[in-house]
């Protein structure tokens, strides 16, 4: 079986992992092809590249296309909207999607004296950033994982900003000065988790990918995305949201907290909860809510073929958890 996947060193990190899953849930041989994608090679930032798809599509072409059997991409890369043609086969059990800090002198967040300089190529990080209201200063960047350290240990910024589950793939646990509380910093939809695609019409190789789909963590990533497409925003928006499962009165059900920021610290933040089975609406109620509490008014226009999907028509019942501006 040919697995696409990027070249980096996380995606190829990544992708070992789910190759060597593969190998020892099917008794088959796993070879990784990797491939280029525009967000590999190139140096502009995300949001002027149009964020969403970037590090998806040659993997997806690839895949249409033959080349491949089935490709791994970090799920919150992937455009909400549903692709032609291709299938999501698996979501295997989630990292820890919280964002951590890397800072010299193994500072935390609240120990960097005002005006430090955090580095960070995310516009949903430098806004929650922002609101904290701590009076750091951030600093756009790009690069792998390595590139990014290198800039604290190079004292060319005083922190950086990483998704925890990267790091931790990568064996560099070690450099995190603090994780980041949801309280202070919602991760991206999707962040830590995985998706494994595959060709919708190769039967087989979705029955044998199936075996790695974790239902809780599919159901949480659900209703994060539904979210993000319910807002019409792409990967790049300043948008965070983080789906946790917890046994309720009448079984397991999705605590949904999503967050809508702006440059200048504006936030709405909003929570609501569901069943499994309601994933998918309760993201777009919560949504619904952002909506509703003035989130618009904080989102940049969305640019052309962000790949989000529209709002859906009909009414939207509201939600029963309060909501809160935060200045």
């Amino acid at each position: 079986m040919r697995l696409g996947t990027r070249r980096s060193a996380l995606a190829l990190a990544q992708s070992g992992h789910v190759a060597d899953a593969v190998r020892a849930a099917t008794g088959r041989d796993v070879e990784l092809v990797e491939v280029t994608t525009l967000g590999d090679v190139s140096r502009e930032a995300l949001t002027a590249l149009g964020g969403t798809g970037v590090f998806v599509s040659a993997l997806r072409e690839s895949l249409l296309a033959g080349e491949v059997d089935f490709a791994v991409h970090s799920l919150k890369d992937l455009p909400t909207a549903a692709p032609d043609g291709i299938a999501l086969a698996a979501v295997p059990v989630r990292e820890d999607p919280r964002d951590a800090l890397v800072a010299r002198d193994g500072l935390t967040l609240g120990e960097l004296p005002a005006g430090s300089r955090v580095g960070t190529g995310s516009p949903r990080r430098a806004a929650q950033l922002a609101a904290l209201g701590l009076g750091l200063e951030t600093v756009p960047i790009r690069g792998n994982v390595d590139t990014r350290l290198r800039l604290v240990t190079d004292a060319q910024v005083d922190a950086v900003v990483l998704a925890r589950a990267g790091l931790s793939r990568l064996g560099r646990l070690d450099a995190v000065t603090e994780t980041l509380d949801p309280l202070q910093m919602l991760p991206a939809p999707g962040q830590g988790a995985l998706a494994v695609e595959c060709r919708a019409d190769d039967a087989a190789t979705a029955a044998l990918l199936a075996v790695l789909d974790d239902p809780v963590t599919r159901a949480a990533v659900l209703a994060e995305r539904a979210l993000l497409a319910a807002l019409e925003a792409g990967c790049a928006a300043p948008v965070g949201a983080l789906g946790e499962v917890a046994e309720g009165d009448d079984g397991p059900e999705v605590y949904l907290r999503g967050v809508v920021a702006a440059p200048d610290g504006a936030a709405v933040r909003l929570s609501a909860t569901g069943s499994l089975a309601d994933a998918e609406a309760l993201g777009r109620r919560l949504a619904a809510d952002l909506f509703e509490a003035g989130a618009a008014e904080l989102m940049p226009e969305r640019p052309s073929g962000s790949g989000a999907d529209p709002m859906p028509s009909g009414p939207i019942p509201p939600t029963t958890q309060p909501g809160e501006r935060v200045p």
